[in-house]
C-alpha cells in the first residue's frame, strides 16, 4: 500500500506546482524587494535599558619606577708611605766580674802541741798557726749583734714600782681604783686592810688630771687611733693601729668613762714611774693583765 501512496503524493504536487500564477517569483534576497521596512510602535517597544554586562575591574599593578644604577667613582688606591725611623745604638751590655769569696776546705784537725819546740818536732814541722780568714770575710760576718744591746741601753725600773701588796687603811671600799699621780703608783683596794701597788707612769706636765670615773669598757690587745689634737702635735703619727706588740696601748685597755683617758699596758716599760704620757695610766703588760682580770665594768677609778 505504501508502494501507491508515495506516488500519488508526489504527482499532486507537481500539478500544484504548475498551478501558481506567473508573476509570482521565488523568494528574493534583496529587502526592498518586499517594500520598506516596518517600524515598530514605541508602545511595543522594550521599556528597559540593556544591561551591560559585568566586567571585572582589572588591578592595575604598580611598576616600580627604573632608575639606573649610579657610577661607581674609582679611587685609585694611594701609595703607603713607610718611614724608615734611625734604628738606636745599642751599647752593649757590660758584665762586672764579681768577687767570688774565698772558700776553705774543711780539713781534719791536727793536734795542737802547744806550739814552741815541741810543735815543731811532732807537729811535721809546723810551728805557727794556720792563716785566718782575709779581713773583707771578717768585715762582712764580723761577731754576732748582741741582742740585749739595745735593753740595756734603757735606764732600769726601780724596783719600788713592782707589783706588790701593801697595808691600806683609807675610805674607799674594797675594788675601787685609786691612782697617786705625784708618787706614780695605782692601788687595788683589797678590804682586809690591804692593797694591790702597781708602777705606773703618768701624764707630762701640762697634761696631768684628777676626779672620779668608772670603768665603762675593758677590751684586749686594742686598735690605737690617736686623737685629733695629739695628730695635731704629732703629724708623724699613724692615724691607726692595729692592736699587737708594738701597739702603745699594749695588752689591756680600761677606758675611763666618757674621756679619752685609759688604763693600758705600754710596749715602752723602762717609761714606768715617769711621767711621759698625754694623760692616760700606764702599766707593764703583766701588770696591766692581773689588774683588767681583777676589775669589773663599773669600777670607781679616784685620780688624785
Amino acid at each position: 500500500m505504501q508502494r501507491v501512496i508515495v506516488p500519488a503524493l508526489c504527482a499532486s504536487a507537481i500539478l500544484m506546482v504548475g498551478q501558481l500564477p506567473a508573476s509570482a517569483d521565488p523568494l528574493s534576497l534583496q529587502p526592498e524587494r518586499y517594500g520598506p521596512p516596518r517600524e515598530v510602535p514605541t508602545y511595543l517597544a522594550p521599556q528597559y535599558s540593556p544591561v551591560p554586562e559585568y566586567e571585572e575591574p582589572q588591578q592595575q599593578v604598580r611598576q616600580p619606577r627604573y632608575e639606573p644604577p649610579r657610577p661607581v667613582r674609582y679611587i685609585p688606591p694611594q701609595p703607603v708611605r713607610y718611614e724608615q725611623q734611625p734604628q738606636e745604638q745599642q751599647q752593649p751590655v757590660r758584665y762586672e766580674q764579681q768577687s767570688q769569696p774565698a772558700r776553705y776546705a774543711a780539713t781534719e784537725p791536727e793536734p795542737n802541741y802547744g806550739g814552741g819546740l815541741i810543735e815543731f818536732l811532732f807537729g811535721n814541722g809546723r810551728s805557727v798557726a794556720p792563716p785566718r780568714p782575709p779581713g773583707d770575710m771578717q768585715a762582712s760576718y764580723g761577731p754576732p749583734p748582741d741582742v740585749t744591746t739595745e735593753r740595756e741601753a734603757k735606764p732600769p725600773v726601780d724596783p719600788k714600782f713592782d707589783r706588790q701588796v701593801v697595808m691600806y687603811n683609807g675610805p674607799e671600799k674594797a675594788g675601787t681604783i685609786i691612782i697617786d699621780t705625784p708618787q706614780r703608783f695605782l692601788f687595788l683596794v683589797q678590804g682586809d686592810g690591804r692593797a694591790v701597788r702597781y708602777g705606773i707612769g703618768v701624764g707630762r706636765p701640762g697634761f696631768t688630771w684628777a676626779g672620779v670615773k668608772t670603768v665603762s669598757a675593758k677590751k684586749e690587745w686594742p686598735d690605737w687611733v690617736p686623737p685629733p689634737e695629739m695628730l695635731q702635735r704629732r703629724p708623724d703619727l699613724p692615724a691607726w693601729m692595729a692592736g699587737g706588740p708594738e701597739n702603745p696601748l699594749g695588752a689591756r685597755a680600761m677606758y675611763l668613762g666618757s674621756s679619752l683617758y685609759r688604763i693600758h699596758g705600754s710596749n715602752e716599760p723602762w717609761t714606768i714611774g715617769q711621767a711621759v704620757s698625754s694623760g692616760c695610766i700606764r702599766m707593764r703588760n703583766e701588770d696591766v693583765i692581773d689588774l683588767y682580770d681583777k676589775v669589773k665594768l663599773g669600777t670607781k677609778v679616784v685620780v688624785i
